[in-house]
């Protein structure tokens, strides 16, 4: 058994070491997963964050492709192919959206951390 926390810990490490990534990145994108869901949250990063939200993406992907091995058949699947394929079941896909959210809450705090230091 995994220490998932700690495993969001480390995503939330990697997302704040994206080349241009911001607070306001991150804030908008938990925002948007917060109130519109993990679908929304792959969309939103895809249109309105270019290529630092293809970058966050494709880290989130590959960190619930890691989680549930058993929802992904590739391993360059899309991030939204994920998420439909996590949507089959509740319990997954809600499970998936608290673990994404408390890994992007980690990004923040690290990039926030990150700007103090300077």
């Amino acid at each position: 058994m995994h220490n998932l926390d700690l495993k969001c810990v480390e995503l939330g490490g990697q997302l704040a070491d994206v080349k241009d990534v911001s607070e306001r990145v991150l804030s908008n994108a938990l925002s948007v997963l917060e109130e519109q869901g993990l679908y929304a949250f792959f969309l939103y990063l895809h249109a309105r964050e270019r290529a630092v939200g293809k970058e966050i993406s494709k880290r989130c992907a590959e960190f619930l492709r890691k989680i549930f091995p058993h929802k992904s058949s590739a391993q360059n699947e899309d991030a939204l192919v994920i998420v439909r394929s996590l949507a089959e079941d509740l319990d997954d896909l809600l499970f998936a959206r608290d673990l994404i959210r408390q890994a992007v809450i980690y990004g923040l705090y690290h990039v926030k951390a990150k700007a103090e230091e300077m």
